[in-house]
């Protein structure tokens, strides 16, 4: 057994104000790890930026609205002067929060969502920016929600990166507004516009997904631990199809006894939530997700099942925790930021779940099997022990 570590500085939560010209206006971006794009500047937003700055007074409304770059850039560049930005990541909410108060931009609405379906009914947008999401059906719904928040001759404009699908992101536009341009395109990005000229979409059949209602869940039934629970998921949220093998190994392997608290770090949907609610029976359990979906998602699972001790919170990772603390945390922790390999995060997770346990507390996490964690582990808890070794995941196990 080694000796834990001192904590070191916080890095994960170090946020920093960067500074961009955008059509010859400064605008300073708040980051951090954890926030979409962080420590590069990513081209489809620059696109956006540059496309909002010369539009003048508006309302401009904001999608997967990332760092606050865009809406910053509609404002201070732009002249926009009724701003509603929405994303589903709490991290990117935070730093759109951040953004604004930067650059002294007041009166913006920044929303922990998906979509404008925590925005007023009668918003009449003159413009909408969204940044492409991987997720087919989950950017569907956002391009839906645009031509509905737009007023008649208000413009959509969309960007993002090939490899993020944006060439059929831009077909899906074309069939929901019935014509787009492609208006920029460098470094593997493209950005498109359409006009708002009907009341009407002009495609039905891409207004056919019941996913465009917010308030549309799919039903998985999972067995974990022999407990059954029926899960509520939406296109975006990890794994939301089905129940993903990592946690299904987790789930059979967790250990909680009658009584105990726990808390699941990064929660998705709930699966291990409500099964250790389950086990627990009278024990607190606290599930965490940085996706306003997933929150969505396990909520719905909890009232489900008609689970008294448990409950859902937002959290960028540990942070909406407090200074509680349990006697079991369960995770099975991230690890891209889009479609790069991110430990920063993971690193967190761990740290987070170390100043949540009670001593004598123990931490379950799943991973991939060549992600070098039990290092982490060990300098974090003074030990690290392997619960299951397969051949594509891993249970690591530590006791505080």
């Amino acid at each position: 057994m080694t000796t834990p570590t001192e904590t070191a500085p916080d890095r994960y939560s170090y946020w920093q104000n960067a500074p961009l010209s955008i059509a010859g206006s400064r605008v300073l971006v708040a980051t951090k790890p954890g926030v979409f794009s962080h420590g590069t500047v990513d081209p489809a937003s620059m696109m956006l930026a540059e496309a909002v700055a010369s539009l003048g007074k508006s309302t401009s409304v904001h999608l997967n609205c990332g760092n606050g770059l865009v809406p910053a850039a509609a404002a201070v560049a732009g002249g926009s002067s009724v701003l509603w930005c929405s994303d589903r990541s709490l991290p990117s909410v935070q730093a759109t929060e951040r953004t604004m108060a930067a650059n002294g931009i007041a009166g913006s609405h920044v929303v922990h969502a998906h979509g404008t379906h925590a925005f007023p009914l009668a918003l009449a947008a003159d413009v909408v920016t969204i940044r492409v999401s991987t997720d087919k059906l989950a950017l569907q719904q956002l391009i839906w929600e645009a031509f509905h928040a737009l007023r008649i001759g208000g413009k959509c404009f969309i960007a993002g990166a090939n490899d993020e699908g944006v060439k059929p992101a831009v077909r899906l536009l074309e069939s929901i507004f019935g014509m787009a341009r492609l208006d920029a395109q460098h470094s593997g990005h493209r950005m498109a516009v359409a006009t708002k000229t009907q009341i009407a979409p002009s495609s039905l059949t891409d207004g056919t997904s019941p996913y465009l209602d917010p308030d549309h869940f799919r039903e998985v039934a999972v067995t974990l631990k022999g407990v059954e629970h029926t899960l509520f998921s939406r296109p975006g949220v990890f794994s939301w199809e089905h129940l993903d093998e990592a946690t299904q190994l987790l789930g059979d392997l967790m250990d909680i006894r009658a009584g105990e608290s726990v808390l699941d770090l990064g929660c998705g949907a709930g699966a291990l939530g409500l099964t250790a609610a389950t086990l627990s029976g009278t024990g607190r359990v606290l599930m965490v997700d940085a996706d306003a979906e997933a929150v969505r998602c396990a909520a719905r699972g909890m009232a489900k099942a008609e689970l008294g001790n448990a409950e859902v919170r937002a959290s960028d990772v540990g942070g909406a925790v407090g200074d509680e603390t349990f006697d079991v945390v369960v995770s099975n922790p991230p690890f891209h930021q889009g479609k790069a390999t991110d430990l920063m995060v993971p690193r967190q997770f761990i740290a987070d779940a170390h100043a949540h346990l009670h001593v004598g507390g123990r931490l379950m996490l799943v991973a991939n099997r060549t992600l070098p964690y039990e290092q982490v582990i060990a300098e974090r808890f003074g030990e690290v022990r392997t619960l299951h070794d397969g051949r594509r995941f891993k249970v690591l196990g530590a006791t505080r």
